[in-house]
């Protein structure tokens, strides 16, 4: 359904350990929200504990929480980190993306 690359898992938990969050107790939320200039925009953060109706699994050894309502759109999502000088960030592969904006935040399916 939902993939995370080595290099994106190895970020996710450097920025967990500047929170001073510990993977064992906290996991990663990746929801998608109605915004942007193409529709919609991914969204991650930090929690501690699924949500009613979230689906729970695990990427890469970190507990990753996904609501129902984000998840037809993320079916076959590769989350990815781009280290580059420019622009450097979470990369979102989305094969059911029909359009993103110039900048990469926003799509819509």
């Amino acid at each position: 359904m939902l993939s995370l690359t080595a290099e994106a898992a190895v970020q996710v938990r450097r920025m967990m350990s500047e929170q001073n969050l510990d993977p064992a107790s906290h996991g990663l939320r990746v929801a998608v929200t109605p915004s942007g200039c193409s529709g919609m925009s991914y969204n991650l953060d930090f929690e501690s504990s699924a949500r009613e109706g979230d689906q729970v699994f695990e990427l890469q050894g970190l507990k990753v929480y996904l609501d129902s309502s984000s998840a037809p759109f993320l079916e076959g999502t590769e989350i990815d980190w781009n280290g580059g000088l420019l622009g450097a960030g979470f990369r979102f592969n989305n094969p059911r993306a029909q359009r993103t904006c110039g900048c990469g935040e926003s799509f819509s399916v």
